[in-house]
């Protein structure tokens, strides 16, 4: 387990689907609208606390990503192209999904600093390795299995698992985090767990103030947004 950083580091969690964005969403863009205001305000909390750069941490990154890298949602039937940091550069790496749909989140927010990108095992060396003051949007999902028509079908695991994480978010309990099941977080296709594991483990210790913003599963997918600020 990581040991606390210097100074506090405040975190937004949000999830990161693609229908997220109304140009995805479509018509079901209503059945997102408060969980995109939720997500609007986690994102706004950890802003107000000037950080010098954002750390993104998402699930499906591999590596570090940085300024002149950038994603798009094309394959979700959208002409959506979001960089990471900056203009996009020739040869800059594409982000994936999750990334890009957290700088979306950022450029919603009117943020206009410097974010890097990384995957849960590289959170605590980019939050270590970065001069300044740290923010952190840490994005991923819970079960993707609170319902019949759930991507993963209804497992009665899935709902009593995403509120325990839920009571943790609430609480600002980062060593509960830390501790979340692996395993059992993979069964139940809970994406956001690898992420949730490295936030816990690298504010174990802290005084933390939290809040719970949303915790809802329109499509049988667990959706969380909380904000933590250190005291």
């Amino acid at each position: 387990m990581s040991s606390p950083p210097p100074a506090p580091v405040p975190v937004a969690f949000c999830p990161c689907p693609p229908l997220l964005l109304p140009e995805v969403a479509g018509r079901a863009a209503a059945d997102t609208a408060a969980l995109r205001a939720a997500c609007a305000e986690a994102v706004g909390t950890l802003l107000a606390a000037g950080p010098d750069v954002v750390v993104l941490v998402a699930p499906d990154a591999d590596g570090r990503y940085g300024p002149g890298d950038g994603g798009d949602l094309c394959g979700f039937g959208v002409d959506v192209r979001v960089p990471l940091s900056g203009e996009v550069r020739p040869g800059g790496r594409r982000t994936p999904p999750g990334l890009t749909v957290g700088a979306w989140l950022l450029d919603e927010a009117g943020h206009t600093g410097t974010r890097v990108g990384v995957g849960p095992a590289d959170l605590a060396g980019a939050v270590a390795g970065t001069a300044g003051t740290v923010g952190v949007l840490a994005l991923g999902e819970g079960s993707a299995r609170r319902s019949v028509k759930a991507p993963g079908h209804l497992d009665d695991a899935a709902a009593p698992f995403d509120a325990a994480v839920a009571a943790a978010l609430a609480a600002g309990d980062a060593a509960a985090l830390a501790a979340l099941d692996a395993a059992e977080g993979e069964r139940l296709m809970a994406a956001g767990v690898p992420v949730w594991r490295a936030v816990g483990a690298l504010l174990a210790g802290r005084d933390l103030d939290a809040r719970l913003l949303a915790d809802e599963a329109p499509f049988g997918v667990g959706y969380l947004v909380a904000a933590w600020r250190g005291r």
